[in-house]
């Protein structure tokens, strides 16, 4: 089946749960369209294509109406199906802009994760962060049985890639979260969970994987990881990201030889995370994981 085909499945089950209403129809439209759906959102006079027609009554967009004090437009991403952390991601759009980020917890697995970053969020809320921006938590509640996390909006205008002392920065900054004895880690640290704000800090996304008590540089060599699998497969980018581990991590003090054991380490933390989430999005780990473990079982 094809990556459209599976996201337009995933997207008719998830709109039979979100809009279950029966009354008061509105037009959708799947953007850009059908062939590469990634968005579905109310219909203007511009849209091409056929039109989806959604409740509004008794909808989600009913009920985070209530919950920001206003009436608000919902934008559904189509989400890729086959992930491990897959929820129901919304904006919720008031006087042509968006007003929150909204994610629902619709299984066990996803209302675990919501639940993680609402913590993390309102953690870092406390603690004056000077370089990194994170959402701040609007609403924590529950509609029909779905866990509900409503989020402040990022103020993006433009996405671009971070400067590398900014990186730096932010990742330090996280890292001194911990609880004075250990790292803390964002745990999702990707190219594209972070972009520069106007006023020169740092907008950081999707909190839900953050954790304290990790090896300092887990963030680093996260972002350095999934920089390489765009434009490698995973065996490669992960001898690269254990090759390039010393000069990633050497401004956060690490020798050489710390950074390549810490990059090891990082691996076979991500591929734990995998096997617990029960699903492989970079393969078997011994098609990836163990050449890079191989091969610097050889230098050493």
């Amino acid at each position: 089946m094809s990556d459209a085909a599976v996201r337009l499945d995933y997207l008719a089950d998830t709109v039979r749960l979100l809009y279950p209403g029966s009354g008061a129809p509105r037009a959708y439209t799947v953007l850009p369209h059908a062939a590469v759906p990634r968005r579905l959102a109310p219909r203007r006079w511009w849209h091409v294509g056929s039109p989806v027609v959604v409740p509004g009554e008794g909808s989600i967009a009913a009920y985070l109406g209530e919950v920001l004090g206003r009436p608000v437009e919902t934008v559904l991403h189509v989400r890729p199906a086959r992930r491990a952390n897959r929820k129901p991601v919304l904006e919720a759009r008031a006087d042509g802009r968006a007003v929150a980020f909204v994610k629902v917890g619709d299984s066990a697995r996803a209302r675990a994760l919501v639940a993680a970053e609402a913590a993390a969020l309102r953690r870092l809320a406390g603690l004056g962060l000077r370089t990194v921006v994170a959402p701040t938590v609007l609403h924590l509640g529950e509609w029909r049985g779905l866990a509900v996390l409503v989020l402040s909006a990022l103020p993006v205008r433009r996405r671009s890639r971070a400067p590398r002392p900014l990186l730096l920065a932010a990742i330090a900054e996280i890292a001194a979260t911990g609880d004075g004895r250990a790292a803390a880690w964002h745990g999702d640290l990707a190219p594209w969970n972070v972009c520069p704000a106007p006023d020169g800090r740092l907008l950081v996304w999707d909190w839900e994987r953050y954790e304290i008590g990790v090896p300092a540089g887990f963030d680093a060599l996260h972002h350095l990881f999934h920089r390489a699998l765009r434009r490698m497969r995973p065996a490669a980018a992960a001898r690269a990201c254990v090759a390039g581990a010393p000069r990633e991590l050497a401004p956060l003090g690490l020798t050489a030889a710390v950074a390549r054991q810490t990059a090891l380490r990082y691996l076979i933390a991500l591929a734990d995370r995998h096997a617990a989430d029960g699903h492989e999005p970079l393969g078997p780990p011994h098609t990836w994981l163990n050449p890079a473990v191989d091969h610097e079982e050889l230098l050493t």
